[in-house]
């Protein structure tokens, strides 16, 4: 599904590599998880596997092909990008930004319009972020949360096999961001559908993740079982604090806290 070999990335001749010497791989149907401090070459990392940028070094198969040079439309039949941020140059409907995702299946329609399939995948997909109430209001009008929940419901009515979310829970309270993983993990589980998610949310990693991958100094400096990633010195040396991780009283369930 993904494989990074040797894989660096500077944004100039002759700057410091962001990333260096990365080798990665990720199998169908994973829920992996990328952690590490700020600056630690996260985003570049999905903008990498997303084709948005080409490896200054080393090379990049995802799907079966080099993303950088695949045609974008090709791509976003299977694979789809939610950044951190996303802003709209006009006043669009939530059901219209929704349904932005549906665009490389439109080859098909006349003049590219929805179709009543592309019409029900963004119903659906609304309904499972809980966005349904707000199809009809501005985008530029709702909460920061709000809007998360809008751009995971446009991944899902996309209906890509891997889904490449930046900070997915970035401004989402507690209950939806919980909702926001069970929600990945039933793509997952429903359709064998692929995940890497950039998160700073290290409990939401531990509970949920298949994997999770720790990037350091502009490298992975650990992959595996989320809880082992997260006791490891690594992670500690990485966010320069100690990380204690337990387990919840009554569901068992891991829990990560610095100190």
């Amino acid at each position: 599904m993904i494989a990074l070999r040797q894989v660096g990335f500077a944004y100039a001749p002759g700057a410091p590599p962001v990333l260096d010497s990365i080798d990665l791989a990720i199998g169908a149907g994973e829920l992996v998880c990328a952690i590490g401090p700020n600056g630690a070459g996260k985003t570049t990392l999905l903008r990498l596997i997303g084709g948005l940028v080409a490896p200054t070094r080393g090379e990049i198969r995802v799907l079966g092909c080099d993303p950088a040079r695949e045609p974008r439309r090709r791509m976003a039949r299977r694979l789809s990008y939610t950044p951190q941020s996303y802003r709209l140059a006009f006043p669009y409907r939530v059901s219209e930004v929704v349904l932005m995702g549906r665009y490389a299946h439109q080859g098909a329609s006349p003049f590219g319009l929805e179709r009543d399939a592309d019409l029900a995948a963004a119903a659906e997909a609304m309904e499972r972020c809980d966005v349904l109430e707000q199809a009809g209001r501005r985008f530029d009008e709702l909460s920061g949360g709000e809007q998360r929940r809008v751009l995971l419901a446009q991944a899902f009515c996309q209906g890509a096999e891997l889904l490449l979310l930046d900070e997915p829970t970035a401004s989402l309270d507690p209950a939806h961001a919980l909702a926001l993983f069970a929600a990945l993990a039933a793509e997952r589980d429903r359709r064998g559908a692929t995940a890497l998610i950039v998160t700073h949310d290290l409990n939401l990693a531990a509970r949920t993740a298949d994997r999770v991958v720790l990037l350091g100094g502009g490298r992975i400096a650990a992959d595996g079982p989320p809880v082992d990633v997260l006791r490891s010195p690594a992670t500690a040396e990485a966010f320069a604090v100690p990380m204690h991780v337990g387990t919840l009283p009554g569901s068992g369930a891991p829990f990560a806290v610095p100190g």
